[in-house]
């Protein structure tokens, strides 16, 4: 999203902000460019699935896909609720998947992207501090993880109660259910995966509402 689209209209005055803003990003390389499931090209809107465009990713990785466990997942939805009161944003849900991450947040007269990049990098703190308390390393080498997640991410803006309250219940309650009953964010920028076999399952644990 571009950070200032929200707000400017040529030739006309800036637009209200939104009520919340709905953040999702997904982990490092589990959706690459070329998926099968489609992918969105950075400003250029969304893209049928290409085979050749995701091998070529594939091998431009530099760690393997990441896939949280249950402990670093508890720990994302924690360290977003924490930075969220600190900074004095109102965070109304945080649901934190295998492969991706889901927020709605009240963040007045921010740039939505600077919030979602600010989210971003504290989990990555945090989970790099989990990673050393237990010696984990990347499988093969020992070597800490760098790379948490995708670049970038989706916005999408809340301009009503009524898109606040499906935003948040969606995050809260749709992530296991079919894309096309629950998405309030099929549009472009919209990253949220369909699931796939050793992600999430229905019964993981629930996400949590401010």
């Amino acid at each position: 999203m571009d950070s200032e689209r929200y707000r400017e209209r040529p030739n006309e005055g800036p637009m209200p902000d939104p009520l919340a803003f709905l953040l999702t990003w997904n982990t490092y390389g589990t959706w690459l460019p070329g998926d099968e499931r489609g992918w969105v090209k950075y400003k250029q809107g969304r893209q049928a699935p290409d085979p050749i465009v995701k091998l070529e990713a594939e091998a431009r990785m530099t760690e393997d896909a990441c896939v949280l466990d249950d402990e670093q997942r508890m720990l994302v939805e924690t360290t977003v609720a924490d930075h969220c009161r600190i900074r004095g944003w109102t965070m109304l849900a945080v649901n934190c998947r295998t492969n991706h991450v889901h927020v709605v947040v009240a963040a007045r007269h921010r740039d939505p992207d600077e919030v979602r990049e600010q989210l971003k990098a504290w989990c990555t703190r945090r989970l790099k501090e989990l990673d050393a308390q237990r010696g984990m390393g990347r499988p093969g080498s020992g070597e800490p993880r760098t790379q948490w997640w995708a670049e970038r991410g989706s916005v999408r803006c809340l301009n009503d109660d009524e898109s606040v309250e499906a935003a948040v219940r969606y995050v809260l309650e749709g992530q296991d259910l079919p894309r096309e009953k629950t998405n309030p964010a099929a549009e472009e920028g919209d990253t949220n995966p369909t699931r796939k076999r050793g992600e999430d399952k229905p019964g993981d644990a629930p996400a949590r509402r401010a």
